[in-house]
């Protein structure tokens, strides 16, 4: 089953690109004030916060970004081998002024529960979309080629109820097409979903954006500062990476 999940906490690891103590006391005052994180901590030698929070990551990222005027770039969440990552595209059949592009986030908090989060833009304003993972990470011919639904096809009263693994359920998109949504899972495991594809269906069940799940890094498995296939540094793509989706 999938349900919002407003009191589930994750652990996350965030880089920021902080260099003076000053900006250490103003992160410690924003965060402390905040009853949705707490257990933080903030080392400036190596520019690393871990904190525990209810929110999407995409939310801590934004506050610490816009209350710093700094960058911040998630590292890692949950434990290691228990987290993964899609980046959606449209699909090719989808007009260009509808342009669906998004994030997703995989974070399994326990064996029996993993935390579903995202942000997806250019759906269709105020009107529900349909979010799945597919058995297959293959878009050579774009969401069509993803498959069916994923179904591990290992639990019995899944079956009596007739419920698939990977039918994640609905998220609401506001006024502008945005969905933003932190859902809890009990059906899935991210080293099952690894390769395969997560899927957005708008309300007439059309496959409108895409993308293969990847694994991504746990707490303290990223040690990244520099891209070696750029030579970017971290901050750089960063940079990039706002300005290709704004």
């Amino acid at each position: 089953m999938t349900e919002t999940a407003p009191s589930i906490s994750t652990k996350l690891e965030f880089v920021v690109d902080i260099n003076r103590q000053e900006q250490v006391d103003q992160l410690q005052k924003l965060l402390a004030n905040r009853k949705d994180i707490e257990n933080f901590n903030i080392d400036l030698s190596s520019k690393r916060l871990v904190l525990n929070t209810t929110l999407q990551s995409s939310k801590i990222q934004k506050l610490i970004e816009q209350s710093l005027d700094t960058n911040a770039v998630l590292l890692g969440a949950g434990k290691p081998l228990g987290a993964a990552v899609s980046a959606l595209y449209s699909n090719m059949n989808q007009p260009f002024e509808r342009r669906t592009r998004g994030l997703v986030r995989f974070i399994q908090t326990d064996d029996e529960q993993c935390i579903v989060e995202g942000t997806v833009d250019g759906l269709l304003p105020n009107t529900q979309a349909r979010i799945n993972i597919h058995e297959y990470g293959d878009i050579s011919d774009g969401c069509d080629s993803c498959g069916n639904y994923y179904d591990s096809n290992n639990s019995s009263s899944q079956k009596n109820s007739g419920e698939l693994t990977g039918i994640l359920g609905q998220v609401m998109a506001d006024e502008h097409g945005t969905a933003d949504f932190r859902l809890l899972n009990r059906r899935i495991r991210v080293p099952d979903i690894i390769g395969r594809s997560f899927v957005i269906q708008n309300s007439d069940s059309q496959r409108v954006a895409c993308g293969i799940i990847a694994r991504s890094a746990g707490l303290f498995e990223n040690t990244k500062r520099l891209c070696t296939c750029s030579g970017a540094t971290i901050w750089q793509e960063r940079k990039e990476a706002k300005e290709r989706f704004q």
